[in-house]
Formats: structure tokens, sequence, C-alpha cells
């Protein structure tokens, strides 16, 4: 299916030589480590919540400093603000807005009396790069450095006193324990006197979550002090200890000058698969080895697509984001192919199989995926098969999967769309009729599944949204929260359920949820055009505040009505035509964009940052909406929204990113928005064009390569004169995937005038 395209911009044909590309050294990344231009500080800060510590592309271990263990800001367990480190974990979220894991705490000390010690460091000794980190802890004088490989943590503790030499194992360590994050479970094992292993039972946002370890030192322990809930048991090194109490271990090592290597290799499955992981990815000790190794790794993910700039926050900006789409989901299985099923069984994956987690789906659908499609084609099918094998494992499509759990988080069921979009780029493997099963029966309201999931948060994969959508054909606003939010995208996701129906040759089963996709009209309210809250009489609130909102309680999720007007990317001529016209769209955009930024509310949403007027993009939402000015009449002012969004919420500082950056969406945003593309509609094989921020584009595709070329390119010039593809005009503002994955070259001409 292709939607209607608008012809919007004019077409003006010039030729010449690329102004604003340079060849230099300082701005061509061809000849360049391009890891130079990540920092992995960037979002750190304010409440981007990503973490600092080393890890490689989509791995299991994800290493770094706990700074922050309380409240929303734990979300990642640091803070670029904190200058304490409870302990070095080996799991962790990127960007999310709640947290967990946090798994498996180590903390080198010395001379320290408390059974929980607390380091102490300064900023400037703080050092971050793809896959290493270190830091100094001043209160114990410790350096400490770190890195990984995919489900091996690596750590190298070197002391200034060497007679003090001790290493706490925290297994009652978790992030946030004041929103019920909790231990549940340990089984430790002293193997011998190098090695311990264990498996860590939490409970928290997943509810049922274990993670196995094994821990080897480079050096025996001499000593181990144990205590169990604060209390200190006989100093024994011989343990098998079987608690669901907080257990803290301190190892204390012989005198010496040398540093202290500790490998801690983890396992969704047992202590057994851990060992093996280590024997697989890490035999031995070479600390530098590894690093390089990591680096390596990192170099070759980024140079999939190769940037040029005059501009170095460019650069890093672009950089920084790139690799923050790299970080989620991650594999979830060992090296012997072993991995834990969403039923919580013990699986072996196929040959070529790879199963992940940390799917942030409601956030991703949006740019990550879509991004995939495009660099990675062969993860983002994978992905499509994880969930796909979720539901053959669960019986009903993740939403917010984590460590084999069903989280149940944010709205709808938007699985279906990356699945659909996969449909539409001829990237689905597997039975279409399998896929169409999993997709219908995710969307419906399912009684056995409530029954089973009641008093976890699986629970909320199963809410009443879905019950009254296919009884009243609307979520009625005096019997759930939020039932515009879901209203509206369930009707998108009704949509994508229809496409992948059609690709399994259902067509009964394709009109059905083509019917449902409408039912976004039922919210639209003609007289104010804004989505309203419909009570069960069927009319709609009253009194009506467009500014109001209050977290989780009011009919808008993480927003207000202003943010949730706009959401029909699967039928966008017929909302353009329900409103009024494509001119009283572009009206619509403009007082979005122009209106005052007053949120009105006493709980309003801590997510509604980044406000351009009550354009939020902070938040997902508003992501696609400058964007939907390239369906009026003046595609010039998406452009210059863009240009403001791009340098103003995206910074090569700690605070660079305006909102939570939510497992790479917030990154892939903006990765794709300076390719100048985004795809407004997952499902739809279509992108819109916006404002180039880089000078050369060189992506590495399936067909070869494509470039993206931006003639006249500088802060000045943020309004496209002209575009070509293969050298001929483009006649509207939108190309197609396979366009893009076949190869080319795209050029754009850039001015300081809006062409109107």
């Amino acid at each position: 299916m292709k939607q209607k395209l608008l012809s919007l911009l004019s077409v003006i044909t010039i030729s010449g030589l690329v102004v604003g590309c340079s060849s230099s050294p300082s701005s061509s990344t061809q000849e360049k480590d391009l890891n130079q231009y990540v920092d992995p500080m960037i979002g750190t800060g304010f409440h981007g919540h990503t973490f600092p510590g080393p890890t490689r592309p989509y791995a299991m271990v994800q290493l770094g400093p706990d700074t922050h263990i309380m409240g929303w800001d734990a979300s990642s367990g640091y803070h670029y603000d904190d200058n304490q480190i409870y302990a070095f974990s080996h799991t962790h979220l990127s960007g999310t807005g709640i947290g967990d894991l946090g798994d498996i705490g180590l903390l080198p000390f010395s001379g320290a009396d408390s059974i929980k010690p607390i380091a102490t460091f300064k900023k400037e000794t703080e050092h971050a790069e793809p896959g290493y980190y270190s830091v100094r802890l001043d209160n114990f004088g410790v350096n400490v450095e770190l890195t990984s490989t995919d489900r091996v943590g690596f750590h190298k503790y070197t002391y200034d006193n060497p007679k003090e030499r001790l290493v706490m194992l925290d297994l009652g360590h978790v992030l946030q324990p004041n929103w019920g994050h909790k231990v549940t479970g340990n089984e430790y094992l002293f193997v011998n006197d190098s090695t311990v292993e264990g498996t860590f039972k939490t409970q928290g946002w997943a509810h049922f979550h274990k993670i196995a370890y094994r821990i080897v030192f480079s050096e025996p322990i001499e000593t181990v002090y144990q205590y169990i809930d604060g209390v200190k048991r006989a100093d024994s090194l011989f343990l098998r200890l079987n608690t669901d109490k907080d257990l803290k271990l301190h190892y204390k090592f012989k005198e010496s000058a040398e540093p202290l290597y500790v490998k801690v290799a983890l396992s969704p499955v047992d202590p057994e698969g851990a060992a093996r992981n280590m024997a697989a990815e890490l035999p031995g000790w070479d600390f530098e080895a590894t690093r390089e190794a990591s680096a390596n790794v990192w170099k070759d993910a980024l140079n999939l697509i190769q940037v040029e700039s005059q501009d170095p926050t460019v650069l890093k900006n672009f950089y920084t984001a790139l690799y923050h789409t790299m970080i989620a989901p991650f594999a979830y299985q060992d090296t012997d192919g072993r991995y834990l099923g969403m039923d919580r069984t013990v699986r072996r994956a196929e040959a070529g199989y790879t199963n992940y987690t940390a799917f942030s789906l409601w956030d991703t659908f949006r740019a990550l995926h879509p991004l995939m499609t495009i660099i990675r084609p062969d993860l983002a099918t994978d992905w499509g098969k994880v969930l796909v094998h979720a539901y053959e494992e669960g019986t009903i499509l993740p939403k917010w999967p984590l460590a084999s759990n069903y989280t149940g988080c944010m709205v709808g069921y938007p699985a279906v769309s990356v699945m659909a979009d996969l449909i539409a780029k001829g990237l689905a493997e597997g039975d279409m009729k399998s896929w169409a099963e999993a997709a219908a029966r995710s969307s419906v309201y399912r009684a056995d599944l409530a029954e089973k999931f009641k008093g976890t948060r699986e629970l909320d994969l199963i809410t009443r949204h879905l019950y009254y959508k296919d009884k009243y054909g609307f979520v009625p606003a005096d019997s759930v929260p939020e039932s515009v939010s879901w209203g509206v995208e369930m009707a998108y996701y009704d949509w994508c359920v229809a496409q992948i129906a059609l690709a399994a040759g259902d067509q009964a089963l394709a009109d059905e949820y083509t019917t449902k996709s409408k039912f976004y009209q039922r919210y639209l309210d003609p007289e104010t055009k804004f989505m309203r809250p419909i009570m069960s009489d069927g009319k709609f609130r009253s009194p009506f505040n467009p500014r109001y909102s209050s977290h989780m309680k009011s009919d808008y999720t993480e927003g207000n009505a202003f943010q949730w007007s706009f959401f029909v990317p699967h039928d966008m001529d017929n909302y353009i035509a329900a409103i009024g016209g494509k001119q009283e769209l572009e009206t619509r955009l403009d007082t979005l964009f122009t209106t005052s930024s007053q949120v009105d509310g006493a709980e309003a949403s801590g997510d509604i940052t980044g406000l351009i007027g009550q354009y939020a993009h902070g938040n997902e939402p508003s992501h696609h909406m400058a964007y939907l000015y390239n369906w009026t009449d003046s595609p010039w002012k998406a452009q210059e929204r863009l240009d403001f969004i791009m340098r103003e919420f995206y910074t090569n500082a700690p605070d660079g990113i305006i909102g939570n950056e939510d497992c790479g969406q917030m990154s892939a945003w903006y990765v794709m928005s300076a390719l100048g593309l985004y795809q407004v509609c997952p499902g739809i094989p279509t992108y819109t064009i916006g404002r180039p921020m880089v000078d050369k584009a060189t992506l590495k595709v399936a067909g070869g390569t494509f470039e993206v070329i931006v003639h006249d390119n500088s802060a000045a010039n943020k309004y496209v004169k002209e575009v070509r593809l293969n050298g001929n005009p483009l006649p509207s503002p939108f190309i197609d995937h396979a366009d893009i994955v076949g190869g080319g070259k795209l050029e754009f001409t850039m001015t300081d005038q809006p062409v109107k």
C-alpha cells in the first residue's frame, strides 16, 4: 500500500560543485577513527538517563558505575551530577523512564570499616569512550578501568595502598529500591580461592528477574568477610549460601603493587552458562587487548554511516547518537544457544537465531527500527523473528520485554508496527499466517491472560482499553485513564495488523482491522480539531482544556491534547480532509509550535520536555509532527523547525538530550533527521525529507552505498531549494525505501530563504 504523496517542493535545476563539504582532515571521517566523535557522557545529565560505561553493540553485559540508586534519575544507575559510586554493576538500561537491572555490583575499596563502602570521585578523573571507562576513587585511592566483551565484564583495579586491597561483591545492590525493586533470592557458591558463582534474583520492573554469574579474580582470595542483612557472619572461604536476604561479601587479597583484575561473566540461564561464556569470550587476562577489540567492534559498527561536516558539533552529535542506537535491544542468550523464553523455560536457539530483550517498542517503532531496516536489515529481520518467537513462547506479542519478562509498559501493541514495516520492506521472514495470528491475538482483550498476569506488571499487556475498543469502537474516558492516547494509537496499530493480514492472504481479517483503523475518527472533534476524550454516553468530556496533563491519570499518556491530536500516520489524507484541508493542517501546526508552552495541571507529566509551543520533543508522540508540514504547501516550515530542534535539543554536553533517550529512539530521530530523512508511518515504506545537518553521508546499504550530499550547507542555509535523486529532480518531498537501500545519490541544495 502506498500513501498518496503531495508534490510540495519547487524544483529548480542547478548544477555545480558541492559547497560546504570539505575533504580536509578536520572534517572528513573517511580516514579517521569514528570512535573519537562519540561522547558517552552525552545524555547522562538532565533526564537523558543514559549510562557511560563500556559495552559492545547490542551486548548483554553493559558495565558501568552506579552513582544514583533512588528516584527517576536512577533509571540507568548513573547521573552526571553525582560524585559518589555505590558499585560497578554489569547490566543497565539506556535512557529509560523507569529503572531495573544494575546486577552484580562490585566495588574495590581500601581501609573502609563500613559494611557497604561508598566511593567518591572527581569528574575530571572520569573518562568514557566506546568500550572503555575509567575513574579514580578518591577516598579509597583506587584507579578503576573497565572494558567488556558481549557477555563478560572486565575490571582492572590499581590500589595506592598495596596492603589494603579489598573488593565488595554487593548482592543486595538494586536500582530504585524506593520504587519497589528488591532482591528475592541469592544462590552463592565459593568455587575455589579465585572463583565464585551464583544466581541473583530480583523483583522490579521485570517481575521475575534472574541472572547467573561467574566471577574470577586474577589472584587468590586471602579472606572473605560475609554480611547477611548487615550482620557479620563467621569468616570462611568455602561458602555455599542460599538466601533471600541482602548479601554482601568483602574479599581481601594479599599485599601486592600489581593491579588486580576481575572477570564477570553473565548468563540468563545458569552459572554453568556463565562459565562457558567466559571460556568462549575471555579465557585470558589481556585487558588492553580486550579494550582494543571493543574499540574495533565499535569502529566497524559506526562506519555503517560515514558523515562529513564542517561543524565538529554535528560530528559529535551524530556519532554519539548513532552509538546510542546500538545499545538496545541487547542479546540475551548464552554462547551455546541457550536462553530463557518468555514462558521462563530454558530453550536452545536454532542455528542462526539470537534471542534479544529490552525492546522499548512504543518508543523505538518510530525511528530506531526504521533506521535499522536501512543500515542493519539483517538485525531488523532478526528482531522481527524475536517478537514472533515471544508470542509463540508466551502467547502474546511483547510490548516492553525485559529479561524474559513481559512488562506491559506503555500504550497498545506496538510490536505490530515493527512487523508491518518489515513486511512492507521485504525484510520479514517466517510464516505470515503465524505473524497474522500473533498480531490479531495480541490486539484483543483476553480474560485468560488477565487472570494469569494478575498482580504483576505483565497485566498491563491486557488492559481494559482493548476490551472497550472492540465493544464500543472507542475507549470511554470515564472507565479507564489515558483513553485518547490508547484510542488513536490503537487505530494505527490496527492498520498495521491489517497489513500483516494482507501479507498472510487473509482478506477478511484485513478488512476487519482496516475498519478498526478508522476508530480515531471518534475522538476527532470537528469543532476544536483536537482528539478529545469520549464518555460512556458517547459525548465528549466537558469542560476541555487542551493544555491539561496529569501523569497516568488524565486522558492522555505523558502529554496533553496538543501532543496527541496529530497522530494518524496511516490515514493522513482522510485526517487532513476531516480537519478541513491542508491549509487547516498548516494552521494547526503553526499554532502547535507558536502557542504558549504553559502546561496546566499540578501533576503534569514530567515527560513533557523540550517544548516549542506545545510541541514536546522530549517525548515520542511529538517526533513526527514537524514533518507533517510536508503534507501542506509550506514544507519550508518543517525545515525551519527541524533546524531549531537539532541545534537546541541535541548538544555536546551531558544534558545534551532533552528527555529520556529511550533505548535509542531520541538518538535515531537525530540520525535520520541529520541525514534529511524520516519515516512518518512505519508500514508505508516511504521517507519524507527534512533539513539535513551533515554536509555529506555515505551509508552502507544492501545495494552498495547510498550517498546524501548537501550543497551550500551552513547554519544560515537551513532551507531546501532543490532535491535530486540520482540526478533527477525529486517531484515531491518523499523517497521510497527501495531507492535508498538499492544504492544511489540524494542531493540537497540549500538556501537561506524559504522556498514558498
